[in-house]
């Protein structure tokens, strides 16, 4: 059934039944809430349905929907409070880093601005840490991250295979910086290069071929050259913002 966007009678029907799987109910519905909140089904400020009535509706326990709750609150979506319910919060309090609320934002069609903000943050973080990876990464990591270009280039960025070669040659530079502040980003930078690819993809093929891009950093960072690997990473998000910004251009009309 399809979404109703502001449900006057007979319940909120934005939130279709759950597979029934006891050990993942709360799960699912913590990812059908999510979806419908960032996708802004819920309005910021607008209060959910009440854990008895959404429990009936949907035919599961009430301690799967709190659970759901709780999952949400965590992430900062939602905010629960004695007597007055729970409420969807404003967008400025959402955990945009956590990769369960990215790939959400990207099940439907994800704000420019989310997207570009994914970008500024890579070209904030990923060129310093190629310049601290260029100066100290091990051979075994030299290794991985050729490794990782290899597939990339056998499965194509197309696959599923490839995607995961991508975020491992990038989560591989953020390991070598042995950095480990910067390394507890690697879900967050591995979260932002899979959904910005797969959003690259909407006409089933990308703009350009990435390769040699991916291929000058490992060189740089190979080779021991903090300032080359800085400039060729910095070279590689912008262009992946390039081919980004030309997917936004051609959003499809509602």
């Amino acid at each position: 059934m399809a979404p109703e966007k502001k449900p006057r009678t007979g319940g909120d029907r934005r939130i279709g039944k759950p597979v029934r799987s006891p050990a993942r109910i709360h799960g699912v519905i913590a990812h059908d809430l999510g979806v419908a909140i960032v996708s802004g089904q819920y309005k910021p400020g607008e209060i959910l349905q009440n854990e008895i009535d959404f429990s009936e509706r949907l035919e599961v326990s009430r301690s799967a929907y709190r659970e759901a709750i709780r999952i949400l609150a965590a992430k900062g979506l939602v905010e629960s409070r004695p007597k007055t319910g729970t409420r969807v919060n404003p967008e400025a309090r959402w955990n945009l880093l956590d990769p369960d609320v990215l790939a959400w934002s990207f099940e439907t069609e994800p704000s420019p601005a989310l997207v570009k903000g994914l970008f500024e943050l890579r070209l904030i973080i990923e060129p310093a840490a190629a310049a601290l990876a260029a100066q100290r990464r091990s051979p075994e990591q030299v290794t991985r991250m050729r490794e990782a270009l290899m597939a990339m280039e056998r499965h194509g960025l197309n696959t599923e295979e490839g995607k995961g070669a991508d975020r491992e040659f990038h989560a591989t530079i953020l390991e070598a910086t042995d950095n480990p502040p910067l390394l507890s980003l690697a879900s967050t930078i591995g979260a932002g290069v899979r959904w910005t690819t797969v959003y690259k993809e909407r006409k089933k093929e990308l703009p350009r071929d990435p390769m040699p891009d991916h291929w000058k950093v490992f060189d740089a960072i190979a080779s021991g050259g903090p300032e080359a690997a800085r400039a060729a990473m910095t070279e590689l998000v912008e262009m992946a913002l390039h081919d980004t910004a030309r997917a936004l251009q051609q959003r499809p009309r509602a």
